[in-house]
């Protein structure tokens, strides 16, 4: 999610490149006796594994004449890496999470139905969640797999699911798996302020049909084949990413390649502000090589920058983000940060939201060279409650707190680096992201891991930033 609004220590020209985020603009077939084990090479999971993992997704859209809805097949596949045998999954139908089950005259945006593989019971949690019962239980490192009919209709709203006159943004829309841990099932429930998602790196492959009139930028490595008379079909790949996201409308397009080797292809909406366009097309470029030089290169490839008007803030996906975008630009680098920061290095974004929102702003702020020694005082957290590490239950119920994740936290990765010296915390980060690479972290890892390179004991500067 793109930044807040730019505090006090902000340069004039780091405040331009910061704006509300969408999220605060909205209102405060194979079946399991199919099943197989892994080949013996595979490593042996510990009981509390995150699971199902080794997902692998197939899924084949049509579009109206639009953009507006979408209807087709999804598969996945999974194994299950826990000791227990895994009996039910869970698909979370995010798209749902504003409408929620919706009314009679307006149902909720996404429906599966004639299910494979598995039972489907009713949606919980507000329609977000589906559970599926397998057939037999599954055994530690046997693989199955669900298919489904998928039906997507884009909300009437300026939203990261939702549309701007003739363009459509498919955040959060395709079903994808539900994460089972040491904490159980992990069922939390939709948060406009913010993100709930929480999800393992996967494989993609997804096949869009689509009127020859729409560019359809989309996570992964995209290219486009003719269709039926009047229609394209753009085909895309996807391995180690934890969402996939696309959008469709009449863009205007521009590719390029960064000195890296990363494929930028940038989407716009005609009246999106050119200066703008210009600007955020630089910073991108800039961001995606100096981060890949910092944390570890970008994998993917190919990363895609979808640009309008009045689209609130930004919102990022892997390989794909969605941009407001005035004459002076707008969000890319914190989003583009968001890349190695809950995509690359994932982590449980409604339970510990810092671990990607202040990483990416920490990011942001040293590639624009802010100056963050005066950035925070300890007088400024609002209640004894309030910690830098509170999960999203938290911040739903507090919004107005909710810019110290950015502010705050931002700061503190500021004054951490000063305390261990910037070359360690350059040596800390780079070092972090590989040994999370695809996988996921946590408070206690960073901690531990921060404290593994300084002499200093860092107790009191966790307590200090209140990073519990």
């Amino acid at each position: 999610m793109s930044s807040l609004r730019a505090p006090a220590w902000c340069s004039r020209a780091a405040r331009r490149l910061l704006v509300v985020p969408l999220a605060l603009l909205v209102a405060v077939g194979a079946t399991a006796a199919d099943a197989v084990p892994e080949p013996a090479a595979a490593p042996t999971p510990k009981a509390a594994a995150a699971t199902p993992d080794g997902l692998r997704y197939n899924v084949s859209l049509r579009s109206d004449a639009d953009g507006s809805r979408w209807t087709g097949r999804q598969r996945v596949s999974f194994r299950n890496a826990s000791d227990r045998p895994l009996r039910e999954v869970f698909m979370r139908l995010w798209g749902n999470g504003d409408d929620k089950c919706g009314t009679p005259s307006r149902p909720s945006p996404i429906k599966i139905t004639k299910v494979r593989g598995g039972t489907a019971g009713r949606p919980t949690v507000n329609c977000t969640a589906l559970r599926i019962t397998l057939p037999r239980p599954l055994a530690r490192g046997e693989r199955t797999a669900l298919s489904f009919d998928v039906s997507i209709t884009v909300p009437q709203r300026n939203h990261r699911f939702g549309r701007e006159g003739a363009f459509r943004f498919l955040g959060n829309a395709l079903p994808v798996l539900a994460v089972h841990d040491a904490k159980g099932w992990h069922l939390d429930p939709y948060v406009s302020t913010g993100e709930s998602f929480y999800a393992l790196a996967s494989d993609f492959r997804v096949r869009i049909d689509h009127p020859s009139a729409l560019k359809v930028p989309a996570t992964g490595r995209t290219w486009t084949r003719h269709g039926t008379p009047g229609r394209t079909v753009t085909h895309s790949v996807a391995h180690q990413v934890r969402d996939f996201a696309w959008a469709a409308g009449p863009f205007r397009t521009a590719t390029e390649t960064s000195p890296g080797g990363v494929r930028v292809k940038s989407y716009w909406a005609p009246n999106t502000p050119a200066a703008g366009v210009r600007l955020n097309r630089k910073d991108g470029v800039a961001a995606i090589d100096r981060f890949g030089k910092e944390f570890g290169h970008y994998p993917y490839g190919e990363i895609d920058f979808v640009m309008t008007k009045d689209f609130g803030g930004g919102m990022e996906y892997p390989g794909l983000v969605i941009l407001g975008t005035t004459e002076e630009g707008g969000a890319v680098v914190h989003e583009v940060a968001h890349q190695w920061w809950y995509g690359i290095v994932g982590n449980d974004e409604y339970g510990a939201p810092w671990l990607d929102e202040s990483f990416a702003q920490y990011a942001n702020a040293r590639f624009y060279g802010w100056d963050t020694r005066e950035c925070w005082s300890d007088d400024d957290w609002p209640s004894q409650d309030t910690a830098l590490t509170n999960s999203m239950a938290y911040w739903a119920k507090h919004p107005g707190e909710y810019h110290l994740v950015y502010t705050a936290g931002s700061c503190a990765l500021a004054r951490l680096e000063r305390t261990i010296g910037a070359d360690t915390m350059a040596r800390l980060l780079k070092q972090y992201a590989r040994d999370h690479w695809y996988g996921l972290s946590s408070t206690a890892d960073f901690k531990k891991a921060a404290q593994s390179v300084t002499d200093n004991d860092l107790d009191p500067f966790w307590k200090q930033h209140r990073i519990r």
